[in-house]
């Protein structure tokens, strides 16, 4: 008979892979994901398209494969997402809070509970860039041997999506929610989206370069204190639409000002 903590439903969970390398590497963690009860598979500009391989490596989990679809950018897989998380082996320019795989489990699966998760897994040789980190709210590293910290990319996700499965069971047996310490805490109902954040943060860097703010110093370094420090305020909808308000109307008196002489020029 099936128990309570078999049937445990799974949460809204989804598993990214960017620019995937090899075929056979989305077959594995299509395989990996199943095993754990995990079935939202989302592929990101893969090199090659499934085949063979991929079949062969799925072992079953062909239809997971089948169902997945596919972005051309990470910006479009995780617009909807309430929470993404960056799996990756490197310290980075990109500076986010690094959580070990147990903690980010139970973090995401608090997450999961208000809205869908991302769990993001970048190209086998070379990892997620920049840019595609600054897209997530937290990076979660696999505390592997430092003599030899290769991981294969199946491998990975199979870690994640087990510690996933261990917080679904825990939750399932247990007779109160987990309370756990965090610095940045999973957003709770009504967040933002991803969407709506990447919107909030495009007008606030259009906006500071309306109004000089950076003074020919390069604004990479503000906008990322900058999003931290959003991101560390899980806004929602009103939240968002407040601020944006609030970044038109110093837009519209940055172009007034333009106008009449008082600044630079910045608008492009």
């Amino acid at each position: 008979m099936e128990t309570q903590l078999e049937s445990a439903p799974a949460p809204d969970v989804r598993i990214v892979l960017v620019g995937t390398q090899h075929p056979g590497n989305i077959g594995s963690a299509a395989r990996a994901m199943k095993t754990m009860g995990l079935s939202r598979l989302v592929l990101v500009a893969p090199e090659k398209a499934p085949d063979r391989d991929t079949q062969a490596m799925a072992a079953g989990a062909d239809d997971l494969v089948e169902a997945a679809p596919v972005f051309a950018t990470l910006a479009e897989a995780v617009a909807d997402c309430r929470w993404v998380l960056g799996c990756t082996a490197r310290s980075r320019r990109i500076q986010l809070e690094p959580l070990h795989p147990r903690d980010a489990a139970r973090r995401a699966l608090l997450a999961a509970a208000n809205g869908p998760v991302a769990l993001v897994f970048g190209r086998e040789r070379t990892g997620l860039d920049n840019d595609e980190l600054q897209l997530c709210h937290a990076a979660v590293h696999i505390p592997s041997d430092p003599a030899f910290s290769s991981l294969n990319l199946a491998a990975a996700v199979q870690v994640l999506a087990y510690e996933l499965r261990c917080a679904v069971l825990d939750a399932a047996g247990a007779d109160t929610q987990p309370t756990l310490a965090m610095r940045t805490a999973p957003p709770g109902e009504g967040s933002a989206s991803h969407a709506e954040l990447e919107g909030l943060f495009g007008q606030l860097a259009e906006t500071l370069e309306q109004i000089d703010f950076h003074k020919g110093r390069a604004p990479e370094s503000a906008m990322r204190k900058l999003r931290r420090l959003y991101l560390r305020a899980n806004l929602d909808s009103a939240d968002i639409r407040l601020l944006r308000g609030v970044l038109a109307d110093a837009q519209r008196m940055a172009r007034l000002a333009a106008a009449m002489g008082s600044v630079p020029a910045k608008i492009g």
